[in-house]
């Protein structure tokens, strides 16, 4: 287990796991480990950080993943020239046994919130990757491009359904269908991070959010994820139909009884995920 911020700076190698997972607390610090290559993705990293992601969700003991990447960009893309032969009539097949799709692209999703760092480059798949994380905390020169269309193919982690949800069809569009790049003032504006700090700041300021999200009830937290998700899924009606039932499903917990004398005697609750 690691108490500490893991270091930023490069640490691949010959035999380097392409994403790099540590354990703080009730954290899962995951980092794309790829820096000697602008930690573009192969489908190597994509498998890895798939099992991250499976392993976050198993695990009872884990509230929340931090994903962040080594060395000074978050991500060059996919590393097209590892990827497009391994592309086949159904799309690529990315999700190990065990893992789960970190884009959310096969209708599963990791239970648990996940708040993004990103720094330097961010292009095409680590825009979707924000798109389907929780918080997001960008370093003030992060530069953003969701550039498909130049490579002549169109993106397929999730931006052509949650970018225009998220920033309206316009802003979207005007990203989308030129490939221009784009600060991280504009994504901000946009509302596709959440914070912008200054550069070297990024993962410090996540963990700090990531930290205070963990330390609330875990079952709380997932049931308030999870209605959230089902009203973007399938509508404000059916997520308002499935309140009642999850309300009482969590006063019955032992975390509600803590939380309440935690109220009535005016300390901190120590929540236990039960």
């Amino acid at each position: 287990m690691t108490e500490t911020i893991p270091s930023p700076g490069p640490s691949t190698g010959g035999d380097a796991p392409r994403v790099t997972v540590d354990r703080a607390g009730h954290l899962l610090l995951i980092g794309l480990n790829r820096a000697d290559k602008r930690n573009a993705a192969d489908v190597a990293m994509l498998e890895q950080l798939a099992l991250a992601y499976g392993e976050l969700d198993r695990d009872d003991s884990l509230r929340v993943g931090l994903v962040y990447a080594h060395g000074d960009q978050f991500t060059g893309g996919l590393d097209l020239a590892d990827i497009v032969p391994r592309i086949g009539p159904q799309g690529l097949a990315m999700v190990p046994e065990g893992g789960i799709h970190p884009w959310g692209m096969d209708g599963s999703r990791v239970r648990k919130p996940v708040v993004l760092a990103v720094q330097g480059t961010c292009l095409t798949l680590g825009i979707e990757l924000a798109l389907a994380s929780d918080i997001v905390v960008a370093a003030d020169d992060t530069v953003f491009a969701q550039l498909e269309v130049a490579r002549a193919i169109l993106p397929f982690g999730g931006a052509t359904t949650r970018f225009a949800a998220r920033a309206g069809w316009g802003d979207a569009m005007r990203w989308m269908l030129t490939g221009d790049r784009f600060d991280a003032a504009e994504a901000h504006r946009m509302g596709l991070v959440q914070e912008v700090v200054p550069a070297g700041r990024q993962l410090e300021r996540a963990r700090e959010l990531a930290e205070r999200i963990a330390a609330q009830a875990p079952l709380a937290v997932q049931a308030t994820l999870a209605n959230a998700r089902l009203a973007v899924r399938e509508g404000e009606a059916v997520a308002e139909a499935r309140l009642p039932g999850e309300l009482v499903r969590l006063m019955q917990t032992e975390d509600a009884r803590i939380g309440m004398q935690a109220f009535l005697t005016r300390t901190d609750p120590e929540f236990v995920g039960r």
